[in-house]
């Protein structure tokens, strides 16, 4: 899974909100967003990694969308994606769960 393809792997602040909307919109705060949603990825990151996970194979990453809401994204390969649910289906279920 090396090579070039890997730079949708990196993190930090990205131009999704720009892309999908056309504009960053004036006054908006786009900064305090993303660094809520940068501390929610680094928490999933380290839990990420105390799984086994390698960040070339899956990465939690920091953006926000148009309203300067953060958002944090999970970018992965389809085979990080497969060990990741079984991990998350062998979990016990929780109360009021969608299970």
């Amino acid at each position: 899974m090396g090579g070039s393809g890997e730079g949708w792997l990196s993190d930090g602040l990205d131009d999704t909100a720009s892309a999908a909307y056309g504009l960053w919109v004036r006054g908006v705060d786009y900064m305090a967003g993303w660094r809520v949603a940068r501390e929610s990825a680094d928490r999933l990151n380290r839990a990420l990694l105390g799984a086994g996970f390698e960040p070339s194979e899956v990465r939690a990453v920091a953006s926000t969308d148009a309203e300067g809401r953060g958002v944090v994204r999970v970018a992965c390969w389809p085979d990080a994606v497969e060990r990741l649910a079984g991990l998350l289906e062998a979990l016990p279920p929780r109360d009021g769960g969608a299970r």
